[in-house]
């Protein structure tokens, strides 16, 4: 793989219909999909081939990846199964060593819950090279951001947009375009003060000064 490929998709192994799996790839439009150890068994079942696929193996059905081994135009990285980060973790950290600027994760939620907070931490890699990244299910699509960002109305993943503070505070929070709107208001402690918002305005913007928001579009 080059550094051409901007866009790419990251399949993890977390709970994800295949019906949701096989809309993403016919309609994000990405230049590289890559598979993160168990995510090659959706894309098995969806009849997609990864570009690449990471992952020390251990979670993964053996004929399955010996299936993909097989193709030749899949690149194949090994991992060692002591290794600190997670499987998604260094799938992040390659997409972007390859030159990636815009990653999707599917797969990256489901019922380890450990599993979903560690992939929202792992979001801010993406803050530390300037590029987005998104997690994403078939209800909520979830990214951090420490600068201001405009929404489209008609882009929007879902009705409600929750802001989650992931720095002990958030400065200068201001929120135009919303049905609850925030004029520099600082963010922080123990409240849901932030949770299902919504968007009463073609566009709305959410500001900060400092800190970093999780950013939560959801529908039911």
């Amino acid at each position: 793989m080059g550094c051409g490929e901007m866009r790419y998709l990251i399949v993890a192994g977390g709970n994800v219909s295949d019906e949701f799996i096989a809309h993403v790839i016919k309609t994000g439009g990405f230049d590289v999909i890559l598979a993160a150890d168990a995510g090659m068994e959706a894309l098995y079942r969806c009849h997609v081939l990864p570009d690449i696929i990471v992952g020390d193996f251990d979670s993964v059905d053996a004929e399955i990846l010996e299936h993909f081994r097989k193709k030749e135009r899949i690149e194949i990285c090994m991992l060692n199964p002591e290794k600190d980060d997670t499987d998604t973790e260094y799938a992040i950290r390659e997409a972007i060593r390859r030159g990636a600027k815009e990653i999707a994760i599917v797969g990256g939620t489901g019922t380890r819950m450990d599993h979903v907070l560690g992939n929202i931490c792992l979001l801010g890699i993406g803050l530390e090279h300037g590029i987005t990244i998104h997690l994403v299910d078939e209800h909520n699509r979830i990214r951090m951001i420490d600068a201001p960002i405009t929404l489209q109305r008609q882009e929007q993943y879902g009705k409600y947009i929750s802001l989650i503070p992931f720095s002990e505070k958030v400065n200068g929070v201001t929120l135009e375009g919303f049905k609850y709107p925030l004029q520099n208001y600082t963010m922080g402690g123990f409240n849901s003060l932030g949770i299902s918002n919504e968007i009463i305005a073609d566009e709305a913007k959410i500001s900060l000064a400092s800190g970093q928001l999780i950013v939560v579009e959801s529908r039911d």
